[in-house]
């Protein structure tokens, strides 16, 4: 299992043996997913894990070989945590069965839930040949505690189990926000891993509650949340186009400018939209001025995939935030990765 700072796992290599690795993934697993995990693969396990703690909210990205999830009633009856388990397939496929003689089938990019009250039955696979698998099944996790939630639990029973699409609507949000986040995991701070927690809940919440049409249930702070949050996706996906403004952002969602910019300013810290869509602009600027698969594309032509097409002014707003002008960052940035 990989490390990386800030996030827990175990290296494999020469290490631990084979079952060590399985018992360290199956422990981290287990920690708020209480259930028996086992796997045909354990005489050759490796698997890779990333679990990081987001307030009361825990995230856990996971690649591993064919295994079997089982909550049983008498698990339920000895501890109940009261947790839903949100989990977002990113490869491989599941077959869940519950209690309720429900059974489903949940393929890649597919978004499910379901809770520490009830036994549940998870069997997750790799496609192909399994013989050939080296990680048969991957995704994204989130546990957080039933009290979070705005719907209350009779509401959501109909949901839990069911393979439900992330491809539309705040699924999409939520499945963007959680790959993302996972991807970004070691880097977070103890307080951006807190309030991060706080979105995580808002975005559940929201699809939930969009899922059964019961949107006004969700109080006003965890809505106008959402909306930000979908501002933030929405501009991080149009940073290329030039035209990309306040008001093109305020459209997109149906609000007015003002709504907007109070709305966003209030649950970003004091942050202005503009100064939020510049910053974004000159971050991928940075990296993409970093990145050698990039390097003969010009300044300019970084700058424009940016949405900045003016070459004054980005070399202006470059320097002023980083210290550097884009050419000198350029060529430390690959001359660093020529000498690695």
């Amino acid at each position: 299992m990989e490390v990386s700072v800030g996030v827990e796992g175990v290296a494999g290599g020469d290490g631990p043996s084979a079952e060590e690795r399985f018992e360290h993934w199956r422990d981290l697993v287990g920690r708020t997913r209480v259930c028996d995990a086992t796997s045909a693969h354990v005489d050759s396990f490796t698997a890779q894990v990333r679990r990081v703690e987001l307030g009361p909210v825990a995230l856990l990205g996971t690649s591993f070989p064919s295994a079997r999830f089982r909550r049983t009633e008498r698990m339920v009856r000895q501890s109940d945590e009261e947790l839903y388990h949100l989990t977002l397939l990113t490869a491989g496929g599941q077959a869940l069965s519950r209690a309720d003689d429900q059974r489903e089938t949940i393929g890649v990019g597919d978004l499910t839930i379901v809770d520490s009250s009830h036994p549940y039955d998870v069997r997750c696979f790799g496609v192909g040949d399994p013989g050939q698998e080296r990680f048969g099944a991957a995704g994204v996790g989130v546990d957080l505690p039933a009290s979070l939630l705005p719907v209350p639990p009779d509401r959501l029973r109909d949901l839990l189990g069911r393979g439900l699409s992330r491809r539309e609507g705040t699924g999409a949000l939520l499945a963007e926000f959680l790959l993302g986040l996972d991807r970004r995991a070691a880097e977070l701070t103890p307080a951006e891993a807190c309030r991060l927690g706080t979105v995580v809940v808002d975005l559940v919440g929201a699809w939930i509650a969009g899922e059964l049409d019961a949107v006004n249930a969700l109080p006003q702070d965890a809505r106008q949340r959402t909306v930000v949050e979908s501002v933030r996706a929405f501009v991080r996906r149009h940073l290329h186009d030039p035209g990309l403004t306040p008001p093109v952002v305020a459209a997109a969602h149906h609000i007015s400018v003002s709504h907007l910019h109070r709305l966003f300013t209030r649950h970003s810290q004091g942050e202005t939209l503009a100064a939020f869509i510049r910053g974004q602009r000159l971050r991928k600027a940075h990296r993409d001025l970093a990145d050698p698969a990039l390097h003969t594309l010009s300044i300019q032509g970084v700058a424009a995939r940016c949405g900045i097409p003016g070459a004054c002014e980005f070399s202006r707003a470059f320097k002023a935030a980083y210290g550097l002008s884009p050419r000198e960052h350029r060529q430390r940035a690959l001359s660093g990765a020529a000498r690695e």
